[in-house]
């Protein structure tokens, strides 16, 4: 279950990079606050 939350952050994160050298930054901004959420979800549901 750890590795689908360490994934989601991952995938977060580059979609994140993507939209921000496409020049959707706001975008890019909104999706890169993801990562964190993600991890500390998977950290939340680990204990």
């Amino acid at each position: 279950m750890k590795n689908y939350f360490i994934i989601g952050a991952g995938i977060s994160l580059l979609l994140a990079v993507y939209l921000w050298f496409n020049g959707q930054t706001d975008q890019g901004l909104f999706v890169g606050l993801w990562v964190p959420s993600i991890l500390s979800l998977g950290t939340l549901l680990k204990k």
